[in-house]
């Protein structure tokens, strides 16, 4: 189910510049899962990092900067 909540984010981030704004003011991995989940993506940050195969040290790009985002 988180894997489907990961994949559903990025899909949604993509169509939605709004969406995709709110999330690039995340300043840490932990921020990032935490504004995910207050607007309904279930995953951990251990399931997000598995899921795109980011690591915490890529995560200091903005969400913009990684790929297919």
């Amino acid at each position: 189910m988180s894997q489907t909540h990961v994949v559903r984010l990025f899909r949604d981030a993509q169509l939605n510049p709004d969406l995709k704004h709110r999330l690039n003011v995340s300043s840490t991995p932990e921020e990032f899962v935490a504004m995910a989940k207050r607007l309904g993506y279930e995953f951990t940050l251990e399931e997000w990092q598995s899921s795109t195969r980011f690591s915490v040290e890529e995560l200091e790009c903005a969400l913009s900067e990684i790929p297919g985002i």
